[in-house]
């Protein structure tokens, strides 16, 4: 059943307009399009989706502000990557993904009723990971290059907009009219199709239907506790064979592979863990758990120390005498319990035929 009073047409259209008035001065008539073409047609997508959706049953509030929080951030990051210098033929997949990540976690938190604020955090954190692993991945297929990417990355139109308000003294006036708003509140719901205006701001549906302060705010980050991230971790290895959970906790202290297997064996631990929260978490872990390699290495260098340990140094250097440099830099390397940086699979090579040869 469509969504009684959202005309989610003309309430893209109305943002639409907006933004061309906020548009950078410096872009030229290309750059101007894409941003309010690409603010556009996100907008009416993700207006058109939810207008339509049987199973969601969203009310028209509801679907303002998921629509509202797309056009924001599609003038957002359509603006830093125009600034980025990457290319234009990349810039559409990014804007893309971008979009979708905002509505699949606006569906998910709406559907779980979580606090405005959360959500917006949440949105957030997942569009700044998907901006950041769009640029991450042109620069693994080599389409651009490393100077570029951390160029790039630094950008952020929101930041650059919230500084420009506080120079100003914007951000004390929104806040004063927001306290006022408070003390005299008037109970009227958005006109869908309406534009949806706030004088104090320069960013375009800068605060939702329910008064909310838009993402990029001054209110802190969401920063997960390290337990819940623990917690996070436990959830998903109860889905992983044995084999896999044992060399991914060996890559924990002890003490947190211990909390980790505590938490695995909790009954009904999903039911207890906000699976939106989850997903940050993971997020997280991955970010910050060595990597494989990292791990191989460290294995490899105290094994190759161990193996050497009742080898003189004179014996040492005459045994090394005929070998490549790299090969005496990884084995002396090894002693001082540094790894000598070459392909892990060759440095294995290297290692086992020192090893045998003791």
């Amino acid at each position: 059943m469509a969504i009684q009073g959202f005309d989610y047409k003309g309430f893209a259209q109305n943002l639409a307009s907006q933004a061309t008035e906020l548009v950078p001065k410096d872009f030229d008539a290309n750059q101007r399009a894409y941003v309010t073409n690409t603010l556009l047609n996100f907008s009416m997508l993700a207006g058109e989706a939810l207008y339509n959706d049987t199973e969601l049953n969203f009310n028209a509030d509801q679907a303002v502000m998921i629509t509202q929080i797309i056009a924001e951030w599609s003038y957002h990051k359509s603006v830093d990557l125009i600034r980025s210098g990457i290319p234009q033929q990349y810039w559409d997949p990014i804007m893309q993904k971008i979009a979708f990540t905002i509505f699949e976690i606006a569906k998910q938190t709406f559907k779980q009723e979580l606090p405005q604020e959360q959500i917006l955090q949440l949105i957030e954190h997942h569009v700044k990971k998907a901006y950041l692993d769009s640029i991450a991945e042109l620069k693994d297929k080599g389409l651009i290059d490393e100077g570029l990417m951390e160029f790039a990355s630094k950008q952020s139109n929101i930041d650059t907009m919230m500084q420009e308000m506080q120079q100003n003294g914007e951000v004390e006036q929104a806040q004063q009219a927001q306290q006022a708003a408070a003390q005299n509140p008037v109970q009227q719901a958005p006109q869908a199709g309406g534009a949806v205006q706030n004088a104090q701001s320069n960013l375009p549906a800068a605060q939702n239907a329910g008064g909310v302060p838009a993402a990029g705010s001054e209110k802190d980050k969401y920063a997960p506790p390290k337990l819940l991230k623990l917690v996070s971790l436990a959830l998903l290895l109860k889905r992983v064979d044995e084999e896999k959970v044992q060399s991914i906790l060996e890559r924990f202290d002890q003490d947190v592979a211990g909390t980790v297997i505590k938490y695995m064996y909790v009954d009904n631990l999903e039911e207890q863990v906000d699976p939106t929260l989850t997903m940050i978490c993971l997020d997280e872990v991955a970010d910050k758990i060595p990597g494989a390699t990292e791990i191989n290495k460290k294995r490899l260098v105290a094994g190759l120390k161990a193996s050497l340990e009742g080898v003189s140094k004179p014996k040492l250097e005459q045994m090394l005498q005929m070998e490549r440099q790299y090969v005496r830099r990884l084995v002396f390397n090894a002693l001082e319990d540094e790894y000598y940086e070459m392909s892990p699979r060759i440095a294995k090579i290297v290692a086992s035929y020192i090893q045998n040869s003791v």
